[in-house]
């Protein structure tokens, strides 16, 4: 099944795709009071398995702590919507999008009158810059649009509200003829893509900005850490001028979709000699190994979707709105 069909669920439910609906006055379409996470499930030789699940459900819950929405589910049955979701699909592999917003009761900028509700999609996405962008890189611009500056938008929450910059981001990048764009933070430093992490190489040292670069703090950017730290690269948060980057041997994305990807130019500069670098190719084979289930999961970060004596899928959790 591709985007646009399958099983969805909303609050408890498990409907059909062209019935997932809600009213068009609802809070989340007007005020953008929405906040989502992306997971991706693996088909591996032991099974599907979905990559950092609990880190995921944290961070949505962080999200809807920071933007006061509170809602009668709790993670670990958020966390079986998600599994529930994806065998009602039969996938075995695919990307997942939990999702939490305000609903229709009423208007205006004050939303606490509206119902907080919940969902679950997931559908079948390959690599996000594409396949060939694993192993070949792409051709990104830094940006004319910048992140937000500290306490305007709360950069580590993952808000539906947060990405409007983030289309900006990526519009101009398309339209420019470049693949994705690199945003700078308020004071002209190095932040992030338009939905990755950046990390830089130079002489064989990873740098990537820090958590007060306006950045969200994303799962697969803490994955790289740690792989890092494992086959013994170094790694220093610190902030990055623009100009740095221009002169790293590499630098790549890292997210939940774009996973690693390498970046082979600048601004019509090329980074190194124009192609995936030794460090990100070697954490590219690591992280690979991990979620394909190749190497042993020694950080618990795989969660089998399905058990391996369970034939039929479990109810769909259930949920009462706040």
């Amino acid at each position: 099944m591709s985007f646009g069909s399958g099983k969805i669920w909303m609050n408890g439910s498990l409907v059909e795709w062209a019935d997932a609906k809600i009213h068009i006055g609802s809070h989340v379409i007007h005020y953008g009071s929405g906040i989502f996470e992306g997971i991706r499930c693996y088909d591996t030789p032991k099974g599907s398995v979905c990559f950092r699940l609990d880190a995921h459900i944290r961070r949505l819950y962080d999200s809807a702590k920071i933007y006061r929405m509170a809602f009668d589910l709790t993670p670990n049955t958020f966390r079986n919507a998600v599994l529930d979701t994806i065998r009602a699909n039969q996938y075995t592999a695919c990307y997942i999008r939990p999702l939490v917003y305000r609903g229709y009761k009423e208007l205006g900028v004050n939303p606490f009158e509206c119902p907080v509700e919940a969902a679950v999609l997931v559908w079948e996405w390959g690599a996000y810059l594409g396949e060939e962008a694993l192993e070949k890189g792409v051709d990104v611009q830094v940006s004319s649009w910048a992140r937000s500056a500290p306490n305007t938008f709360p950069a580590i929450a993952k808000s539906t509200a947060n990405y409007a910059n983030s289309q900006l981001i990526k519009m101009e990048a398309t339209l420019n003829g470049y693949s994705e764009a690199i945003a700078l933070d308020p004071t002209g430093l190095v932040s992030e893509g338009s939905g990755q992490n950046i990390f830089a190489v130079r002489d064989d040292v990873i740098f990537t900005p820090p958590m007060a670069g306006s950045v969200l703090p994303g799962i697969t950017r803490d994955v790289i850490v740690t792989l890092a730290s494992e086959l013994g690269i170094p790694v220093r948060e610190q902030p990055i001028p623009r100009e740095m980057l221009y002169v790293a041997d590499e630098v790549f994305f890292t997210g939940t979709a774009a996973e690693i990807s390498p970046i082979r130019s600048i601004d019509k500069i090329t980074i190194g000699d124009g192609k995936r670098g030794t460090v990100t190719a070697a954490l590219q084979r690591r992280f690979f190994d991990v979620v394909n289930g190749h190497t042993p999961d020694t950080h618990s970060w795989l969660t089998p979707v399905y058990p391996r004596s369970t034939v039929a899928a479990e109810s769909p959790a259930s949920f009462q709105a706040s």
